[in-house]
């Protein structure tokens, strides 16, 4: 093949390569106008945008804390209390909502022994805890100061046993009774800053000290025979009435008031000596962990009352068996003169 003809071939062969580019170029854009339309947002499209971009709904406020209800409901239930124990736990159940924890401290012969609390770690508090008050604490105690509101040697004392993470503000508010300190009140602020409700805390503290006094009182007017003499004084609440025995008919009021006088005394010894019965409790043998406390209220009941009382309708016994045992039994023990 000559050169010419070499000339003509390759003119040729672009030639055909122009013509098929130039048909691909036509063909592909007639595909792109057919298909730009589909590149035009739809209805769903648009509906789908604007949910997402739509800005959020506003969280529904929370109705205002009626603080000043709780408080009144709070107190009521602290007023129907039975027994000075039931006193102290239910101060305490009332003074957590307004507080970040709690505990309570009775106080004997001058020493603190942590009685209960709420809020503070489960694992770590030791109840019957014994505190040596600084001379900050013994001022209160002793009357000197009727608050403590800085968390200084006092509250630092009365943490220990509770737990190892101070709080940024914290209170102290001591129990009177008959002039005397029996309880501190200790409440802080836990993980928040600040203690936003002291005054309703001290209005609990006052109402507690109010019923613990009215008990007081009631006790005593029944070991003078006040109580039978004056039967409109009666106004201790028995939430859970015990059960008829069988046996002769025993007098109305005579059972009120035995069962009253049986609360009372029980109630103290939950009062003052927590250790022991929480020992007792775990061990499942109260009697055993408090034999002479338990003989003791027992003698002073069947001294009042007599024995042929309690041997027919179990009035003590029972007592125990509901506050210090939870309604089970076995979880007394055996003592001499529990019911066969």
């Amino acid at each position: 093949m000559d050169s010419s003809q070499q000339a003509a071939l390759q003119n040729a062969l672009q030639q055909w390569s122009l013509d098929c580019q130039q048909g691909v170029w036509e063909d592909l854009t007639r595909a792109w106008h057919g298909c730009r339309d589909r590149f035009l947002p739809d209805a769903a499209l648009l509906e789908l945008i604007q949910s997402l971009t739509a800005p959020p709904a506003p969280e529904p406020v929370p109705a205002p804390r009626d603080t000043d209800t709780e408080l009144g409901a709070a107190l009521d239930h602290i007023a129907e209390a039975g027994t000075q124990g039931e006193v102290l736990k239910r101060l305490l159940d009332a003074a957590l909502p307004f507080s970040g924890r709690c505990a309570l401290y009775v106080i004997k012969q001058g020493i603190a022994s942590l009685y209960a609390h709420r809020g503070f770690e489960a694992e770590q508090p030791r109840l019957g805890v014994p505190v040596v008050p600084p001379p900050e604490l013994e001022a209160l105690i002793q009357g000197q100061v009727r608050v403590l509101d800085t968390p200084e040697a006092g509250y630092q004392a009365l943490l220990a046993p509770l737990s190892a993470v101070r709080a940024a503000a914290a209170r102290m508010l001591p129990l009177h009774l008959r002039r005397k300190t029996v309880a501190l009140l200790l409440v802080d602020s836990g993980a928040l800053d600040r203690l936003d409700h002291p005054a309703h805390l001290r209005a609990l503290a006052l109402g507690a000290e109010a019923r613990l006094a009215h008990l007081a009182v009631l006790r005593e007017e029944e070991r003078q025979g006040g109580a039978e003499a004056h039967p409109s004084v009666l106004t201790q609440r028995i939430p859970d009435p015990i059960a008829e025995a069988p046996g002769p008919a025993l007098d109305p009021t005579v059972r009120s008031n035995a069962e009253r006088s049986a609360r009372v005394l029980v109630g103290d010894i939950e009062l003052y000596f927590p250790t022991k019965v929480t020992q007792g409790q775990l061990q499942g043998n109260l009697y055993g962990a408090m034999k002479e406390e338990l003989d003791r209220s027992r003698a002073s009941f069947v001294e009042r009352y007599g024995a042929e009382l309690e041997s027919q309708h179990q009035i003590f016994y029972k007592t125990v068996v509901h506050q210090l045992c939870a309604d089970d039994p076995s979880r007394l023990g055996a003592p001499p003169w529990a019911s066969r």
